[in-house]
């Protein structure tokens, strides 16, 4: 597990994935996802088994927090399109219980697994693709140290518009930058 102040990342496990399913199955979460359909039980266990038997630094992380004494699941957080030979891996997360947005817990989990991504697995560069229609994410993503690279013209299409991708980045000195001048917590 990886702990941060009342948050921590573990892995994730089967009992998990209803709530997985709610949060994907709940239009407000999935506008910001790249999932376009609801999905089902089934598909869900599916993703689950296809992710037991992949590397263990590919499987994604329930993101808790602590609560009254006890923790509480709110979302999931993950490497992917782990680059060894560029030391690079793109991330992302989801935080699926809507009460629990806009207060610090993803940019939390997000420096966790910045410290992770650049302790652990010697990453070189962590990135995020974001929507541009998703302003709270992206000041998140600020917060946690990432810088906006750039901007994929309307590449995604929903609800009979097109709209931005912002790609984002930072790099391992640069978080280093941030830890030192002690701007990571």
């Amino acid at each position: 597990m990886i702990f941060g102040s009342h948050i921590r990342l573990r892995a994730i496990e089967k009992r998990d994935l209803p709530d997985f399913i709610r949060w994907i199955n709940d239009p407000q979460v999935r506008e910001n996802l790249k999932h376009y359909h609801p999905i089902s039980m089934g598909q869900e266990e599916n993703w689950y088994a296809d992710v037991l038997n992949r590397p263990a630094d590919t499987h994604p992380l329930s993101i808790e927090i602590e609560q009254d004494g006890d923790w509480v699941l709110i979302g999931n957080v993950g490497f992917m399109r782990i680059n060894h030979h560029d030391r690079s891996a793109e991330i992302g997360i989801m935080i699926g219980e809507k009460q629990y947005w806009n207060k610090g817990h993803g940019t939390q989990a997000m420096r966790l697994m910045l410290d992770h991504g650049f302790k652990d697995h010697n990453f070189h560069r962590i990135y995020l693709h974001v929507y541009a229609s998703n302003p709270r994410a992206i000041r998140c993503y600020e917060k946690a140290g990432y810088q906006i690279e750039g901007r994929l013209r309307q590449a995604r299409y929903l609800s009979g518009t097109y709209q931005d991708v912002v790609v984002m980045g930072i790099l391992k000195h640069e978080w280093q930058q941030l830890v030192k001048n002690g701007e990571n917590e």
